[in-house]
């Protein structure tokens, strides 16, 4: 992965990152008593910034954890950050904890100040649709907690799912459940099945995934029909195509699971059309005026 940037934001103040310092006794890294997000910035600008705002203050009141910022704070300290880094592409990781108190409480403390953190740094390198060959990716059975809708940092079943793919020479790790599609350890996942475009409900056991609605809406443009419910592993394993969605690699083609490959083995036609009208929006999202707490 890509060296962060130099400045970070800790409570309230840009700060050099190796300079970051954060109490042993947080409660983030006591029990995960934490949520984050993630936004891409392209060009400069925080992109989804609303939605990716909105998903954060979801994940915060799921925990019992108020707000510390409106959508405007949090705007200023993204892009405050960003062009303390120099601007262009990159992203921003925030974390929002409980706070650290003196002693390891397992009850949630009243009126401790909460602990915020963020960094910035590039993204991936660029899937596009000239050079990209797909990924593979394996099937594992989900390990998870049951409250996958929040974006709690718990992600120590991800980060084995994900080590498990790495090591099978995969990508991704794609969870199953009952014979039924989750999402992907770090992604969400869609599949592809002749003018179909399929997707898990949203519900406890997935996040909700600002990538994949966006994804979802400019594949209904280019005239999929979205089929929202229900998606088997059957259906996963016989698809025409399967597209893995996150915050940094916002639609990237499956072209292997478990070592088998999905359609022809390449990334399809219905990718490159979407993929296409994805960096078309992204284009079009630049030339606009910024507002602030807007994209």
């Amino acid at each position: 992965m890509p060296a962060p940037h130099p400045v970070a934001y800790l409570n309230d103040a840009l700060v050099p990152l190796k300079d970051a310092r954060i109490s042993p006794l947080d409660r983030g890294f006591l029990y995960a008593d934490s949520v984050y997000e993630v936004v891409p910035v392209y060009d400069g600008r925080p992109f989804l910034l609303v939605e990716h705002c909105a998903r954060l203050e979801r994940s915060l009141a799921a925990i019992g954890m108020a707000s510390p910022h409106d959508p405007a704070g949090w705007a200023q300290i993204f892009r405050s950050l960003v062009e303390a880094n120099g601007g262009g592409d990159m992203y921003v990781y925030v974390q929002v904890s409980r706070g650290a108190e003196w002693g390891r409480n397992h009850a949630i403390p009243k009126d401790i100040a909460p602990t915020i953190f963020a960094f910035a740094a590039e993204l991936p390198p660029e899937v596009t649709i000239a050079d990209t060959t797909g990924i593979a990716a394996i099937t594992s059975p989900e390990s998870r907690w049951s409250r996958c809708d929040i974006k709690s940092t718990n992600l120590l079943a991800n980060v084995l799912a994900k080590s498990h793919a790495a090591d099978a020479g995969a990508v991704e790790a794609i969870y199953l459940a009952g014979g039924q599609l989750h999402e992907g350890s770090s992604s969400a996942i869609l599949v592809v099945k002749a003018s179909g475009i399929y997707a898990p409900a949203e519900s406890a056991a997935i996040l909700p995934s600002t990538s994949r609605a966006l994804v979802l809406k400019l594949a209904t443009a280019a005239g999929l029909s979205p089929r929202i419910g229900e998606v088997s592993e059957a259906q996963l394993r016989a698809a025409d195509e399967i597209w893995m969605c996150s915050a940094t690699r916002p639609i990237v083609p499956v072209v292997s699971l478990d070592g088998l490959a999905i359609g022809s083995g390449v990334p399809g036609p219905h990718w490159r059309e979407v993929r296409a009208r994805f960096d078309q929006y992204r284009r079009d999202i630049a030339s606009l005026p910024p507002l602030a707490g807007r994209n």
